[in-house]
C-alpha cells in the first residue's frame, strides 16, 4: 500500500496555532502535488444552541466572508500549489467533515491547542469530533515540539516515524500508512506495542505459568509479531525498530516520542478500545492532545459515526 494524496483539506480558525497547521497542509500539497482546500468556518454564536435565531445582515456576512478569503490568500502567499479557499458558516467540526466528504479528500489537517480539564469540557474539542466524523485520515498538529515542516521553505524533513501497534485491524491500517510515509521520505520506522498493566496481569492468570517464564515467552511472541508486520521487501530500504513497553498506552507512546525525538506518530483511531473511545476518549485522542509532534490518525474509510 502506498499513500497517495490527491487532495487535502486544512482548517484554520486564524489563531496562531491553527495557522501553524496550515504550513503542513501547504507542504504536503506541494510534496504530493495535491490540491489543497483551505477551510475557515465562521462559527455560529453559542446562543443558537438554546433556540435563539441568530442572523447577520447581508452586508456584514459579505464583509466577514471577504475578510476570510483575503486572510486565506495571505496564508498561502506565493507558494506554487493548486489550492481553493472554502469559507462557510456553521459549527466547525460538522462543516469540515461535510466538506471533506463532499470534496473526497484523502487527508485532513487540523490544529489542537492541547486543552485539558475544564477548558476542554467547556470549549469542546473540534479535533476530537473530527476524529469520529471525518471520512479520511486526520493529521493533528500542535504549535510546538518536533516539527517535520521547515519554515518558510515548506520543505518536509520527516526523519523518525512512530507507529503504535496493537495488532488490531485499525492498527494495521496505521502501520501501512506509516510504512508508506517512511519509504516516501526515507525515514526511520519505530514500531511500538504497549501492554496495559491490567491486560498483562489477566494474561498471566489465564496462562497459569510462573510469571517470569510467562513474561519471557510473551515478549518473544509480541516481538515476533511486530517483526512479522514488516514485509521482506521493505527491509531492503529500512531497518525498523521494534519495541515493547508496559503501562498506559497513551503515556508510553508520548514518552517514547519525546525520548527518541520522533517527528510523527501514526495511530489507528480505535484499536481495541471502542467503548473507551466513546466514553472517555481513545488512546489516539489522548496522544494527539499530549504529543510533542504531529499525530496522524487513520481510520477505515467507512468507519464514521
Amino acid at each position: 500500500m502506498r499513500v497517495q494524496l490527491k487532495s487535502i483539506i486544512c482548517t484554520t480558525d486564524f489563531s496562531d496555532t491553527s495557522n501553524y497547521a496550515v504550513s503542513y497542509g501547504i507542504a504536503l500539497a506541494k510534496e504530493f502535488n495535491a490540491k489543497l482546500y483551505l477551510c475557515h468556518v465562521i462559527d455560529l454564536p453559542s446562543t443558537g444552541m438554546y433556540g435563539d435565531i441568530v442572523s447577520y445582515p447581508v452586508g456584514q456576512q459579505d464583509r466577514i466572508i471577504n475578510y476570510a478569503h483575503g486572510y486565506l490568500s495571505r496564508l498561502v502567499g506565493d507558494v506554487p500549489i493548486d489550492w481553493e479557499p472554502l469559507v462557510t458558516m456553521g459549527h466547525a467540526a460538522t462543516e469540515v467533515a461535510r466538506l471533506a466528504k463532499e470534496k473526497c479528500v484523502d487527508l485532513a489537517v487540523s490544529a489542537t491547542h492541547g486543552r485539558s480539564g475544564l477548558k476542554r469540557i467547556v470549549l469542546g474539542s473540534v479535533t476530537g469530533r473530527l476524529l469520529r466524523t471525518l471520512p479520511c485520515p486526520l493529521l493533528v498538529v500542535r504549535n510546538q515540539g518536533h516539527s517535520f515542516v521547515a519554515t518558510p521553505t515548506k520543505e518536509i524533513k520527516l526523519q523518525r516515524i512512530l507507529v503504535g501497534c496493537d495488532f488490531s485491524p485499525d492498527s494495521n491500517l496505521a502501520f501501512q500508512f506509516g510504512l508508506s510515509l517512511a519509504q516516501e521520505f526515507q525515514s526511520e520506522l519505530h514500531l511500538v506495542h504497549v501492554i496495559p498493566p491490567y491486560l498483562y496481569e489477566d494474561l498471566v492468570k489465564r496462562a497459569g505459568e510462573p510469571e517470569e517464564a510467562f513474561q519471557h515467552d510473551l515478549r518473544d511472541r509480541l516481538l515476533e509479531n511486530l517483526n512479522n508486520m514488516v514485509p521482506e521487501e521493505a527491509r531492503n530500504w529500512c531497518s525498523p525498530q521494534t519495541v515493547l513497553a508496559a503501562g498506559q498506552p497513551y503515556e508510553e507512546l508520548i514518552k517514547y516520542s519525546v525520548v527518541h525525538d520522533v517527528n510523527l506518530i501514526v495511530l489507528g483511531v480505535r484499536g481495541h478500545g471502542m467503548v473507551e473511545s466513546i466514553l472517555v476518549g481513545s488512546t489516539a485522542v489522548r496522544v494527539a492532545r499530549g504529543a510533542p509532534c504531529p499525530v496522524l490518525v487513520v481510520r477505515p474509510m467507512a468507519d464514521v459515526t
